[in-house]
């Protein structure tokens, strides 16, 4: 046989595949051996069975007429019931002849197969054409339930003070003792090695603040990419609300000094300080911007800081953790969660929407914080400061309300001076 009879050969049987099963009974005219037990089975029918519609005229109640008038708990309040629902620990005894009627139907109506026959136990798949026998194979296997489903116990853990408090301890113990950074692998990149460990702790400089994670739909500042805008880490979005929607209003300063001069006069000062003289910063309106996709829940990204610690000459003894300056801030991986993160996009002008109240410049100076200001700041603060906060603060009202002295704080405020 020729190379190209032998390859049109091999592709009339791959595509024209026959996939039904050998014929149940041999024909008449030829001898054909076959095992007689065969015959003796009631499963060798179930396929035909199957597959044959049941030629039956029934009525609407498919034959089997229910009359509810019988049951009055159907109809009344308070009326006897044990006719439809009877006592599940006196039930009739079931007759020995009648318990295959419990059994699974899938399982007599499973496989056909017997003795020498080579018939397959289930149908063969249908395959396209030039598909590879390797795959026609798996396929079989999983059809015929060779993988079958492994029943897993669960195992039961303890959950009780003192369990949670040895795992707790033994966490340490793991971290701490015999510590190396040559056994750290990296999970995806078997050529990085670590250098250099620290502690992850929450950011207690920071911690009372809340930060939103904002991302635009083009860049803010109308100017082109590739120019440096100074301007855009230092703007400001305040919250605006119409009658029918709510949008931010987006306010940037008039050039490009005017931002520098405010960026350098906050780092200048410590946290909360405010002098007597200083200038105002005004703030112009650029446009409005609409939410396009708010995410409540954020646990993916945060504000995470590398510091390697103050110096051994200016380091003091730490007292309360809140202030910075004159305390010891040791070497760790400081982090800071992000409450929200929002995707903005350019809001349609629209000259007969009325806004109710529209600042077009913004005067921003530094304020002293007042008591209401404090008290909030020190009850966010008491999450990572306190020891105790746990054991002793008082119930949420809401999502971000805490009640403290009987005065219930939360939300975020917007203000100016």
């Amino acid at each position: 046989m020729s190379k190209k009879s032998s390859k049109l050969d091999l592709l009339v049987r791959v595509r024209y595949a026959n996939p039904l099963p050998a014929p149940p009974c041999p024909p008449k005219l030829l001898d054909i051996p076959t095992n007689p037990m065969r015959y003796a089975r009631p499963e060798f029918l179930n396929a035909l069975a199957n597959v044959t519609p049941l030629p039956m005229i029934v009525d609407a109640e498919c034959g089997m007429p229910l009359d509810l008038g019988k049951w009055e708990s159907l109809w009344e309040e308070d009326a006897d019931d044990s006719g439809l629902n009877p006592d599940p620990l006196n039930l009739p005894p079931l007759d020995p002849k009648d318990a295959f009627l419990l059994g699974d139907i899938s399982a007599a109506s499973g496989s056909y197969m017997n003795g020498s026959s080579n018939t397959p136990a289930t149908p063969l798949a249908h395959v396209p054409w030039l598909r590879k026998t390797e795959y026609i194979s798996r396929e079989g296997v999983q059809r015929s339930g060779g993988h079958e489903p492994k029943h897993v116990q669960v195992a039961t853990i303890d959950v009780s003070r003192g369990a949670q408090l040895r795992d707790i301890d033994a966490s340490f113990t793991a971290c701490n003792d015999n510590f190396s950074l040559a056994d750290l692998q990296h999970p995806t990149k078997p050529g990085v090695t670590a250098v250099e460990s620290y502690e992850v702790l929450p950011d207690a400089d920071i911690w009372s603040n809340q930060y939103d994670l904002f991302r635009f739909s083009e860049r803010p500042g109308e100017r082109a990419v590739d120019v440096e805008d100074p301007r855009l880490d230092c703007a400001i979005l305040r919250p605006m609300k119409t009658e029918h929607d709510s949008f931010l209003a987006y306010y940037l300063t008039q050039d490009d000094e005017s931002a520098l001069k405010f960026k350098q006069t906050r780092f200048g000062l410590s946290p909360y300080e405010v002098t007597e003289d200083q200038e105002e910063t005004i703030f112009h309106f650029v446009r409005d911007y609409e939410t396009v996709k708010v995410e409540q829940e954020v646990p993916n990204e945060f504000l995470l800081v590398l510091d390697d610690g103050d110096p051994p000459e200016t380091l003091d003894d730490l007292t309360n953790g809140v202030e910075r300056k004159g305390t010891r801030r040791h070497k760790g991986a400081y982090y800071k969660n992000i409450e929200r993160k929002m995707l903005l996009k350019k809001k349609r002008a629209n000259a007969y929407e009325q806004y109710e109240d529209k600042w077009e410049i913004i005067r921003v100076t530094h304020a002293e914080m007042s008591k209401e200001e404090e008290d909030e700041r020190e009850e966010a603060l008491a999450e990572v400061a306190d020891p105790m906060f746990l054991m002793v603060r008082g119930d949420a009202d809401a999502e971000g309300d805490i009640e403290v002295d009987g005065t219930v704080h939360g939300g975020l405020d917007f203000a100016t001076t």
